[in-house]
């Protein structure tokens, strides 16, 4: 399912058009975005949480090359499911 489709079967689902659902989806995942860049934990009840991993500053190889590289600390976005939705996607 791709993200037109989640728009419109969403929409069928709440009774509003597309354009509505379109707007709507844009807003929650901009605030979802938005919430974890700034270093906030989004729990959405009986769906899964969203946060991130810092991983620090390490070495590395190239693999052309060989040389040792810096690896500059980053931030990964992960999601983590609710015992409820992982309970709906295996039954």
């Amino acid at each position: 399912m791709n993200k037109s489709e989640l728009i419109a079967s969403a929409a069928d689902a709440a009774g509003m058009s597309k354009s509505d659902m379109n707007t709507a989806l844009d807003a929650i995942v901009s605030t979802i975005t938005d919430a974890v860049a700034s270093g906030e934990k989004v729990s959405v009840t009986d769906f899964g949480n969203f946060d991130h991993r810092d991983n620090k500053a390490r070495k590395g190889r190239n693999p052309q090359t060989g040389e040792e590289i810096d690896i500059a600390a980053s931030k990964t976005p992960r999601f983590k499911a609710a015992k409820k939705f992982k309970d709906a996607v295996n039954s």
